[in-house]
């Protein structure tokens, strides 16, 4: 219901399209009955956006004045709508359980979040909508408004609700259920998983080709034997965390010229437990205590530096009964001073002579197994790779299959020849630039 002055007129009506209608016949009338000719001045329908002044459906009518005895009663009639009904925006009738506010709101808020909805419009709904759930998920404020309205709660100060942004509403409800809400403390009786815990291990080359079995000590949180994980002195009981009053969350609000932020924290004095008591004198109240451990790690053929190992539940012990992190094993591999690895091929480089290059050769080269024997083929180029089949790493849990040796010849050519060499080398060439005119022929 709202009502403006026209000259001595008041009008008065609530709103809808019927009620437009009438409200406009309505001014029509009592504008003849103030002066007939102000019939004949033109009427002008304006729609304004939402705003302090005007709601979005707000009429103006904009009478102008006729010349004559009526120009100076002409004026600008202002008609504006009723404030929203909560309940509508919502969809519940007024008798509705907070169950039901919830459930609605969940589903309008769903529907409209500006992340999912990108259509004009959307985000002022999706604000619209969380404002009303605001006030009428708070049975005080709820109260307020169905005795006095939206004016009602502006005259208490309690404001248009706590949170300064919609979206703060949203993930206070939607938190961890997959709507991208951010976390804002666990419940006091729930149990958290412990800490992963890494170990780093160092292997010889051969270790990491084949596999090899370990034995590492590690350090780590285990659950107290004295309290059993409670964190609390055997035969003591435990209350209720005054600070927090039991919830393990506490809220700051500050009011800044932009509005009142909110923040929730977790409660300093329990940790977020929402419980006091006794620490136990072993572990100190955090129901964990640091020893140590042997394990056996078997640690599989083809790893390489940067790989990691997962051994499940060899972390620390989770807090109030929660499960236990893994191990994470790193491993760092040493390099071997004459054998090089690429992925599963495994490179050297085998130094032969000219003349073994010219006429072939058998050397031995050492490969991950021990020493093999490798032919040099007759007229071996300075460069050429051989290939020393299944000779290589094994595949990472494919231990049946390896990859390869990589052998790449490297010629030496002497700087210095004897006698004898040098002539043999010179009849060498004499033979040669004799072959190459007979060949032209």
């Amino acid at each position: 219901m709202a009502a403006a002055p026209c000259g001595s007129a008041c009008v008065a009506a609530p709103w809808g399209a019927a009620q437009r209608q009438a409200v406009k016949i309505s001014v029509l009338n009592r504008m003849q009955q103030v002066s007939p000719h102000c019939v004949a001045g033109k009427v002008r329908r304006v729609t304004l956006p939402t705003s302090n002044i005007y709601s979005q459906n707000s009429l103006l009518l904009n009478l102008r004045p006729c010349k004559g005895s009526c120009q100076q009663r002409g004026s600008r009639l202002a008609v504006r709508a009723a404030a929203q009904d909560y309940y509508s925006v919502l969809g519940v009738s007024k008798g509705a359980s907070k169950a039901d506010i919830k459930s609605a709101y969940r589903k309008l808020a769903r529907s409209y979040h500006p992340d999912v909805n990108k259509e004009p419009g959307a985000e002022q709904k999706f604000k619209e909508i969380s404002n009303a759930y605001e006030v009428l998920s708070d049975d005080e404020k709820r109260s307020i408004y169905d005795k006095y309205g939206e004016d009602g709660l502006k005259g208490s100060n309690m404001g248009m609700g706590g949170f300064t942004d919609p979206a703060d509403l949203f993930e206070s409800l939607f938190s961890g259920m997959g709507m991208g809400g951010r976390s804002r403390g666990g419940s006091r009786s729930m149990a958290t998983e412990g800490e992963d815990q890494i170990y780093n291990l160092v292997l010889n080359f051969k270790e990491a080709v084949f596999g090899v079995e370990k034995e590492i000590e590690i350090s780590r949180l285990d659950t107290c034997g004295t309290c059993n994980g409670s964190g609390a002195k055997p035969g003591t009981t435990s209350s209720k965390c005054s600070t927090c009053g039991g919830q393990g969350q506490v809220v700051s609000a500050a009011r800044t010229p932009l509005g009142v932020f909110q923040q929730v924290m977790t409660c300093s004095s329990c940790n977020g437990t929402g419980e006091t008591n006794t620490p136990c004198s072993t572990c100190g109240g955090d129901g964990r205590v640091r020893k140590s451990k042997r394990i056996n790690l078997k640690i599989p053929a083809g790893v390489d530096s940067g790989s990691r190992l997962r051994v499940r539940s060899e972390g620390n012990a989770g807090r109030r009964g929660g499960p236990p992190g893994d191990l994470f094993v790193a491993i760092d591999v040493l390099p071997d001073p004459v054998l090089k690895r690429d992925d599963t091929n495994i490179l050297y480089t085998c130094k032969i002579s000219y003349v073994d290059a010219i006429l072939g050769t058998t050397v031995k080269v050492p490969t991950v197994d021990g020493s093999a024997e490798l032919r040099i083929p007759p007229g071996t180029q300075p460069g050429t790779t051989l290939v020393m089949a299944k000779k290589g790493v094994p595949l990472l849990n494919k231990s049946n299959m390896r990859g390869d040796q990589l052998v790449k010849v490297q010629v030496e050519i002497p700087k210095k020849l004897s006698k004898d060499e040098k002539k043999l080398i010179e009849e060498l060439a004499d033979l040669s630039k004799a072959k190459v005119p007979n060949s032209q022929r």
